[in-house]
């Protein structure tokens, strides 16, 4: 199955000083080295922002260039609505890249890859596969 890895994991593994023998940062050096991981425009955009060194941020947009973004379409919209709607009126409140991130994986069967807890509150109420 195809992983789409969620902004936290990709900081993990891309911080500088961060803790490189973490499980996860291997778990996505695995799914890399397998070809398994999706991206998406707005992740990218989330790691590329607030890079303060013009060096450091192409240094970033290079390395991520290896991810090509999976294309969104006006469906992925209205499904991440939809989510964060159901999921409202669970009283669970998320971000609109969250709900975009759960419909661009649920639409086509994909796993999250995340170290956010919300993403565990979503899935009791939307169909979303994460990855472990």
């Amino acid at each position: 199955m195809r992983v789409l890895v969620d902004t936290g994991i990709w900081s993990l593994a891309l911080r500088r000083g961060g803790d490189a023998s973490s499980a996860q940062v291997g778990e996505l050096r695995s799914l890399v080295g397998d070809g398994r991981v999706v991206m998406i425009g707005p992740i990218r955009q989330e790691l590329l922002s607030g890079i303060r060194s013009e060096v450091q941020f192409k240094e970033l947009e290079a390395r991520l260039r290896a991810f090509p973004d999976l294309p969104l379409e006006t469906e992925d919209y209205v499904t991440a609505a939809r989510f964060s709607n159901r999921c409202r009126g669970k009283g669970v409140q998320g971000s609109h890249t969250d709900f975009l991130i759960c419909a661009a994986a649920a639409r086509r069967r994909l796993a999250v890859f995340t170290a956010d807890n919300d993403f565990t509150l979503y899935a009791r109420h939307i169909p979303l596969a994460l990855h472990s």
